[in-house]
């Protein structure tokens, strides 16, 4: 019997609700220059608007893991694409920096378990051999809504102006709520359009693997005791990860918040023109990204090494993203800038699948509540980034204060990965979910 590919229907849906996701986080980067105009808005307010995502998005991230373990991936996201659309459609509506604030502080709420749930998804439906790839694949969306996003919301702005635009942007959730709850379930077992030889391919390899029978993973879904929350907080290996995320978060904020007011700013770019310039960035991203996860998978493949496979590859996006940045400190023309930026970002991103993949590879019992947990350094980081700069161009009158720390950030993620990231050898939570670790 030939294997039918639901599973990759499954990342499809995944892809798309990731892109929305997107979309509508970015959205008030590309109006700030507008915004900041109209309400009046300093460096440091712009910096707490674009932040107000993140204090929402901290606070629920790691709630949001937990819900997913609990309640399934299917259940959970669709009510927090509903009440994101909500929350974005609301943001038409704002009349000043409070009115900002909140629905910004809303929608992180909303948005924060998008990511446990994708991780969730990927770790029930895929084999230990197709995750990198799946999860590049649905990642790729991040980058590539952002490259659509800048053209897109710059032109909707332009011709509807920022309320209609918000306006339209809220729809784009609503529309795939239905579809997903038609099409998608929990575990393969429950989707009929699974068929025998799919199931055993998702089944046998993860066994050939070493990795639990579904029964146990089910089991241990509603388990988690000291020892599993010791494993969670202690584990080197995932603390390397969440460090080096919360860096790989704080260039992504970096540049998804402030590179349209940077080239407004520095070279004098307007709204069309900056809607243009920032595709180049995030196109070098989701190719970069693709590119990475699927020979990450080939790498294990062909080595069984998670360390040549996972680790490796987080450590050269992070240092050769760090020196690409270092141009922007020399006053560059605004091309070379553009090609900086470009490869800064593109490398950055290039490893975002691996930092997934290691949550699962490690702890696939609870790869929502880890990834959660991983998520809520990204979501510090994108507070911090967004504030943080405001505040260095406000008191230095220049980016390249800015550019400097991101540079330092970067390098202190290699040395920890290099150190201490070895997803190889990861310890196991015992089956009763206390009783310590033992080798995988």
């Amino acid at each position: 019997m030939k294997p039918t590919r639901y599973r990759w229907l499954v990342i499809g849906m995944v892809f798309a609700i990731t892109v929305i996701n997107y979309v509508d986080r970015s959205a008030i980067a590309f109006a700030m220059p507008l915004l900041s105009r109209l309400f009046h808005l300093d460096n440091a307010a712009i910096g707490l608007t674009l932040g107000a995502f993140n204090i929402g998005y901290a606070v629920m991230v790691f709630v949001g893991g937990l819900m997913v373990d609990r309640w399934g991936a299917r259940t959970v996201w669709l009510y927090a694409a509903l009440v994101w659309s909500l929350s974005i459609f609301a943001t038409a509506f704002a009349a000043g920096f409070a009115a900002l604030f909140t629905v910004r502080l809303m929608l992180g709420l909303a948005e924060a378990p998008n990511f446990p749930a994708l991780n969730r998804v990927v770790g029930d439906w895929l084999p230990r051999q197709e995750r990198a790839a799946a999860l590049a694949t649905a990642l790729v969306a991040v980058p590539l809504a952002l490259m659509i996003g800048g053209p897109l919301v710059s032109e909707l702005a332009t011709r509807f102006g920022w309320r209609g635009m918000f306006m339209m942007l809220g729809g784009l959730g609503v529309l795939w709520v239905p579809l997903w709850f038609a099409l998608y379930r929990d575990f393969p077992e429950q989707v009929r359009r699974v068929n025998d030889a799919e199931l055993s391919r998702i089944r046998e390899a993860a066994l050939l693997s070493r990795e639990m029978p579904e029964e146990e993973l089910r089991r241990r879904l509603h388990e988690g005791g000291p020892g599993t929350w010791l494993f969670l907080l202690t584990n080197p290996t995932l603390l390397a990860n969440d460090w080096a995320f919360f860096v790989f978060g704080y260039n992504l904020f970096f540049f998804m918040g402030w590179l349209p007011t940077y080239l407004a700013r520095v070279y004098s770019l307007d709204l069309r023109q900056i809607g243009l310039f920032t595709v180049l960035p995030w196109a070098a991203a989701a190719a970069l990204l693709y590119a990475i996860g699927h020979l990450s998978d080939r790498v294990l493949r062909k080595t069984g090494s998670l360390r040549l496979s996972r680790s490796y590859p987080i450590c050269a996006s992070q240092l050769l993203g760090g020196l690409c940045l270092i141009p922007l400190l020399m006053h560059p023309s605004v091309l070379a800038a553009l090609l900086a930026i470009s490869l800064a970002v593109g490398l950055n991103m290039s490893a975002n699948s691996a930092f997934y993949a290691v949550n699962v590879d490690v702890i696939r019992e609870k790869s929502g509540t880890a990834l959660g947990i991983m998520d809520f350094f990204f979501a510090v980081a994108g507070l911090v980034a967004s504030t943080v700069t405001g505040w260095i161009v406000q008191v230095s009158g220049s980016f390249h204060g800015a550019f400097l720390l991101v540079i330092l950030l970067n390098l202190t993620s290699v040395t920890g990965v290099l150190l201490f990231h070895r997803p190889g050898s990861p310890a196991r939570v015992s089956a009763a979910g206390e009783a310590g670790v033992r080798a995988a």
